[in-house]
């Protein structure tokens, strides 16, 4: 595989370990999973040695799990469990924790300001999100259906999803904890990296995998794809 010319998208659903390599030297694989892996290196200015050992050595080892062979039914209960419900769970507490830092350290140059209302905010949007997954484009998805329209909305959120986490980072200088910060602070900052991280590995599964069509037919195209 000429690593370089591939989409980030194919290298994080095809190389076990390739997101941690891509979270570490800020590649978008998710929203921007279509560019490859040189464009991606170009845009940053980063030197293509060090993140091209670190892909060859992890392509040694195989995937830990290979979603694109599994039925759909199966990612997508995968897809409910662990991220769907960790999102509800992550984004309360996270808004508690934000809260909490601007109300004692709102004074500070460093103090992530507006981040409480911001997170908010994604908790709605990503609610709403799920939902309209939940309740009609995953149980047609189970059935073999693919419908062009719900799927390409969902693509479009994604999106946004990528922009508020654009936003994120611009509110919080890259999720980077300022020296002394506090306990409460420290948490927050550690939660938002994995809210991060689940969330464009959710968005990865979703684009890459489940909502791409079977290549041997078995499922249905509505006729809106027509």
């Amino acid at each position: 595989m000429q690593l370089l010319t591939q989409p980030l998208g194919k290298l994080a659903t095809q190389i076990s370990g390739a997101t941690r390599v891509f979270h570490q030297y800020k590649l978008d694989f998710c929203c921007g999973g279509q560019q490859s892996l040189a464009e991606a290196l170009q845009k940053r200015g980063l030197e293509t040695g060090p993140v091209l050992a670190a892909l060859e050595a992890l392509q040694q080892k195989p995937l830990a799990k290979d979603w694109r062979q599994a039925p759909a039914h199966e990612l997508i209960d995968y897809i409910l469990q662990r991220y769907h419900d960790k999102h509800r769970q992550q984004l309360p507490e996270l808004i508690r924790l934000a809260r909490r830092v601007e109300q004692v350290h709102g004074d500070s140059p460093d103090c992530p300001t507006g981040l409480a209302d911001h997170l908010n905010a994604m908790l709605q949007e990503l609610e709403s999100h799920m939902q309209k997954e939940e309740q009609i484009l995953f149980p047609m998805l189970r059935q073999g259906i693919y419908p062009a329209g719900p799927i390409y909305v969902m693509q479009q959120e994604h999106l946004q999803h990528g922009d508020e986490l654009e936003k994120l980072d611009q509110l919080t200088d890259g999720i980077c904890l300022p020296q002394g910060a506090c306990n409460t602070w420290t948490a927050l900052y550690l939660g938002l990296r994995e809210l991060k991280e689940d969330l464009m590995e959710h968005i990865l599964l979703e684009n890459e995998i489940l909502f791409i069509q079977p290549a041997h037919g078995d499922g249905i195209c509505c006729g809106s794809c027509q």
